[in-house]
C-alpha cells in the first residue's frame, strides 16, 4: 500500500479541506431557495393583475367603444395619443415635441387620398402626431408643399387654399368636420363644416379649435389643439393642396384616412383617464402596472419599475445604527462576499419605459383569456424584469389586459442576505471546526511523539534499560499503547536486570562447589597416586585453576559494579594518571612499544582516578591480546570543548560488522574460541564501559581507517570522552 510520507497534522488538515463542501451545499440551496422565491414572486404578481383586472371586469365604459372593439388596427389610420409630459407651447416651432419626434408617422404616397393627375408625382406629404394633455388633444404637422398657397383675405371659400380638414364622430354620436385655413402665418382660423360631407358651405368659426400656422422652408407647419370632448372615438386628418392661388383647383389630398363618410374614419385611442384613476392607487404599489387593450395599446400605466420598492427589497433593510458587528461585516466581509456575489444594479436600460404598444407571450396569452408570466433581460443585460398578465373580460370577450412588472432586485437581495449569513456561519463554523481539528491533531502527534521520545530513550544503543515509561492515565487507544509500551519495557528490565545480575548469582554459587572440588584435588594430590592418575589430578587440579579464574573475573565485574555506588567522587589530574598508568604498562611489557601523545596540561576532572587506572588496564589489555606482533600501541590523551579524548589504538584484526557497540556488553567476546589460552568471558570492555558510564562518559570503538598503500593494515581504535571540569 501507497504510504504519503506526510505526518498526522498534515492528513487532518487534508481531510479538513473537505468543510469547503459546505459553501458549495450551501450555495446550491440558496439557488434552490431562489428558485421558490421567483415562483412566489410568479404568483403573486400575477394575482396582483387577476385582483386589477377584476376591478376593470364588466365596465364597457371605460374602454373606447370603436377602437377597442375593432378586430384590429391599422397604423397610421387608426390613431394613438401619447400622454405628454406637459402643455405643447403653440407656436408652430415643433421644438416641444422633440421628446416624441421618434413616435411620428410620414404620410405620403401609401396614405394618398385623392390626387387630379394621376401620373403627376405627389407633390405634398407631411409628418404627424397627436398627444393628450390636461384634457386637449394636441397635434402637429409638419408639411412638405413646395408651393404653400394661403386662404385669401377678402374670400368667403376656404377650400380653395392650402388647408387641413379635420373630421371626428363627436362624443354625442354627430359626425364633424372641421377646416383649419388661414390668409398668413399666425394663429390658426378654424371652421366647422355641415354635417352633410357634400357641402362645404355655409361654415362657423370654430374658436376651440387653437394653434399656429408657420410656413418654413419645406412648406408648413400647423401645431393645434382640439378639447378632448370634441373628439369622438373617431378621427380623421387630411392635408389638402391646392397649388394655383387663382384657380384653386384641389391637387392631392393625403391624410391619415378619408374624411368624407363617417365609416371611413380611422379611430383615435387616447389613454383613458377613467382607468388611470383606478390604477392611480397602485402608483403606491411595488409594481409597474399596464392595462392595455385588445391590441396591446396602452390605455394607462402606473408606476416606474426602476423607482419601485418590492416588497421582497423592504424586508431586508439595513439597519440605521449598525453595531460593532455589523460594521465589521460591512468593512472587511461584504468586499470578500460581494467579489462573488452581484449587486442589483440601482439603474438599467427600460426598453419599454415610454411604450405605447406591448406585445409579449404573457400578453398574449392574456388577450387569449389566460394568465400569463413571463421572464427578460433587460437590453442590457443588468436586471431580470418579471411581467404578468391577466384578461379583462367584457361579457365573453376578452377587452384588454393587466400587466404587473417587477425587477427580481429584491429576491437577488433578499439571496445575497441569506448568502451573507450563510458565509457568516460558514465561516465561523470552518474556522471552529479547523482550529479544533489542528488541536486535535496536535494533541494526537504531541502524545505519540512523547511515547516515541519514551521509547528510544528507555533502551540506550547497547539494549539496557535507560529509563522506565511511564503509562498515560488516558483511556483510549495511544493510552493503551502507552501502557503497553511501559509493560513491555517493565518486563525488557526484569530480564536485563536478571541478566546484568547472572554473573555475580552464578561466582557466588559456583564458588562454594569449585572449593570443594579444588581441596578435594589437593588433598588427593598430596597423596601416592600412579603415574595415570596423578595424570588426571593435574588436568583436574588444571581446569579447576581455569574454573576459578572465570569465577575471579566474573566477581571482579560485580565488586566493581558494587563499589561505583559507594564510590567518594575526587578531583585529579587526568593526564597525570593516564601518564603514570603508561609508564607502567611499559615496565610491565617491555617487549610491546607504547607510543603516547598525552596532553601537557593536567586536565583536571572530577572522579576516582583508581578507576580511572583500571579502566586503562582493561583497554591495555584489550590492545594487547589483539595487537599483533612487533607493532606499536598508541596511547593519546587531548581536550576538546571540555572533554578529554583517551584513544587507544592497535594493529591486528577489524571489528567484525555490528560489534562495535556489542563488545562492550558483560559475556560478549570476539575472540576465537580456538585461539584462547586463558578462558576469557568478555568483561574486560564491559568494566571499562561501566567505568566510562560512572564517569558521564562515552567509550565507543571503531576500525582504524584503511591505508590505501597497504590495505592488509587494519586495526582498532577506543576512544573515551571524559568530561573535564
Amino acid at each position: 500500500m501507497f504510504n504519503l510520507p506526510i505526518g498526522l497534522r498534515t492528513k487532518v488538515a487534508i481531510l479538513s479541506l473537505f468543510l469547503l463542501c459546505l459553501p458549495w451545499l450551501g450555495y446550491q440551496y440558496v439557488w434552490e431557495m431562489e428558485k421558490y422565491l421567483r415562483h412566489g414572486q410568479e404568483k403573486t404578481l400575477e394575482g396582483t393583475t387577476q385582483a386589477l383586472a377584476t376591478a376593470l371586469h364588466e365596465r364597457p365604459k371605460l374602454f373606447d367603444s370603436q377602437a377597442s372593439f375593432l378586430t384590429q388596427v391599422q397604423q397610421g389610420r387608426d390613431l394613438y395619443a401619447y400622454p405628454l409630459s406637459g402643455p405643447i407651447q403653440l407656436d408652430g416651432k415643433l421644438a416641444d415635441w422633440a421628446p416624441y419626434r421618434h413616435k411620428s408617422i410620414n404620410y405620403g404616397d401609401n396614405h394618398q387620398i385623392f390626387k387630379a393627375d394621376p401620373d403627376a408625382p405627389l407633390s405634398v406629404n407631411f409628418t404627424h402626431m397627436v398627444g393628450k394633455y390636461a384634457g386637449y388633444l394636441y397635434g402637429f404637422f409638419e408639411v412638405t408643399d413646395p408651393n404653400v398657397v394661403y386662404r385669401g383675405k377678402n374670400t368667403l371659400n376656404i377650400d380653395r387654399n392650402d388647408h387641413l380638414a379635420i373630421a371626428t364622430l363627436a362624443p354625442d354620436g354627430k359626425f364633424r368636420r372641421y377646416i383649419v385655413a388661414t390668409t398668413k402665418d399666425g394663429w390658426i382660423s378654424a371652421f366647422e363644416l355641415p354635417e352633410d360631407p357634400a357641402l362645404s358651405t355655409p361654415v362657423t368659426p370654430e374658436i376651440k379649435i387653437q394653434g399656429k400656422w408657420k410656413k418654413t422652408e419645406q412648406g408648413y407647419n400647423v401645431e393645434l389643439r382640439i378639447p378632448l370632448e370634441m373628439v369622438g372615438s373617431k378621427l380623421g386628418f387630411a392635408i389638402y393642396d391646392v397649388n394655383d392661388s387663382k384657380t384653386g383647383e384641389l391637387e392631392a389630398i393625403v391624410g391619415t384616412s378619408a374624411i368624407d363618410d363617417v365609416n371611413k374614419l380611422g379611430t383615435v385611442l387616447v389613454p383613458s383617464p377613467e382607468i388611470e384613476s383606478i390604477i392611480k392607487g397602485m402608483s403606491h404599489n411595488s409594481s409597474r402596472i399596464w392595462v392595455v387593450d385588445k391590441h396591446g395599446r396602452v390605455l394607462a400605466k402606473s408606476g416606474d419599475i426602476r423607482t419601485s420598492n418590492s416588497v421582497w427589497t423592504r424586508t431586508v433593510k439595513e439597519p440605521t445604527n449598525p453595531g460593532f458587528w455589523e460594521q465589521f461585516k460591512q468593512k472587511y466581509l461584504h468586499p470578500l462576499y460581494y467579489r462573488i456575489l452581484t449587486t442589483p444594479p440601482k439603474d438599467f436600460i427600460d426598453s419599454l419605459q415610454d411604450s405605447t404598444v406591448l406585445g409579449g407571450s404573457h400578453i398574449k396569452q392574456a388577450l387569449s383569456g389566460k394568465q400569463g408570466s413571463t421572464w427578460r433581460l433587460t437590453p442590457d443585460n443588468k436586471a431580470v424584469i418579471l411581467a404578468a398578465a391577466s384578461p379583462i373580460w367584457i361579457d365573453d370577450k376578452v377587452m384588454g389586459a393587466v400587466i404587473s412588472e417587477e425587477t427580481t432586485h429584491g429576491i437577488r437581495t433578499l439571496r445575497n442576505k441569506a448568502l451573507e449569513k450563510l458565509f457568516n456561519v460558514i465561516i465561523t463554523i470552518m474556522s471552529m471546526g479547523t482550529l479544533a481539528l489542528f488541536f486535535f491533531a496536535s494533541s494526537i502527534s504531541s502524545r505519540i511523539r512523547k511515547l516515541r521520545d519514551e521509547a528510544e530513550e528507555a533502551i540506550d544503543s547497547q539494549g539496557r534499560i535507560k529509563q522506565h515509561i511511564k503509562g498515560s492515565k488516558v483511556r483510549d487507544e495511544i493510552g493503551d499503547l502507552s501502557r503497553s509500551f511501559a509493560n513491555i519495557v517493565g518486563r525488557l528490565g526484569q530480564y536485563t536486570h536478571y541478566l546484568e545480575n547472572m554473573s555475580s548469582r552464578l561466582s557466588h554459587e559456583l564458588r562454594t562447589p569449585v572449593a570443594v572440588v579444588r581441596s578435594s584435588l589437593e588433598h588427593l594430590g598430596l597423596q601416592s597416586l600412579d603415574p595415570d592418575s596423578r595424570k588426571y589430578v593435574d588436568r583436574a587440579q588444571e581446569g579447576v585453576s581455569r574454573l576459578n579464574m572465570i569465577l575471579n573475573n566474573m566477581s571482579e565485574a560485580t565488586r566493581l559494579e558494587e563499589s561505583l555506588s559507594k564510590a567518594e567522587l575526587d578531583t585529579f589530574p587526568l593526564s597525570k594518571v593516564i601518564s603514570g598508568c603508561v609508564q607502567g604498562y611499559q615496565l610491565t611489557y617491555p617487549n610491546k612499544e607504547f607510543i603516547t601523545e598525552i596532553s601537557d596540561e593536567d586536565l583536571m576532572m572530577t572522579g576516582v582516578p583508581e578507576y580511572i587506572a583500571q579502566l586503562m588496564d582493561k583497554l591495555i589489555a584489550n590492545a594487547l591480546e589483539f595487537s599483533l606482533e612487533n607493532t606499536q600501541i598508541s596511547v593519546s590523551l587531548s581536550a576538546k570543548n571540555r572533554l578529554a579524548q583517551l584513544s587507544i589504538r592497535n594493529l591486528g584484526p577489524e571489528l567484525p560488522e555490528n560489534m562495535a557497540e556489542q563488545i562492550f556488553e558483560s559475556m560478549v567476546s570476539v575472540r576465537q574460541q580456538k585461539a584462547q589460552e586463558k578462558p576469557h568471558l568478555g568483561l574486560g570492555l564491559y568494566i571499562a564501559r561501566l567505568v566510562t558510564d560512572f564517569h558521564h562518559g562515552k567509550i565507543i570503538a571503531k576500525n582504524l581507517p584503511v591505508d590505501e598503500n597497504d590495505k592488509s593494515i587494519t586495526g582498532v581504535e577506543i576512544r573515551v570522552s571524559l568530561p573535564l571540569d
